[in-house]
């Protein structure tokens, strides 16, 4: 069986759309008119990527006041979730009631 398909070649083996001999898609106008749409786009991506916003000296440390108040806020908002501390008097004072021991 397998000697008369490698030498007729007439069909494809297992599923036709996947593996190693699968069948080949055909490309069709749709597909054709997305792939330029594609391309369209990234070249036209590429285009404004090209012409920076601010020149490097514009842009070097232009957020930085922003971005140590954003470090300022979330540091704050940490640390005021971080409970008080506590010591082991305060949790023995209930102990404390009477000192018959002393004096």
């Amino acid at each position: 069986m397998f000697l008369t398909i490698a030498l007729l070649r007439k069909r494809i083996p297992g599923k036709q759309w996947i593996g190693k001999y699968r069948r080949p898609r055909v490309v069709t106008l749709s597909m054709k008119q997305a792939m330029i749409r594609r391309l369209e786009i990234e070249a036209e991506n590429e285009y404004w990527l090209s012409r920076p916003f601010l020149t490097r000296e514009q842009e070097y440390k232009h957020n930085t006041e922003a971005r140590w108040a954003k470090w300022e806020a979330l540091r704050n908002q940490l640390a005021s979730k971080v409970p008080k501390h506590r010591y082991i008097k305060d949790h023995l004072e209930h102990l404390n009631v009477s000192k018959k021991w002393a004096a």
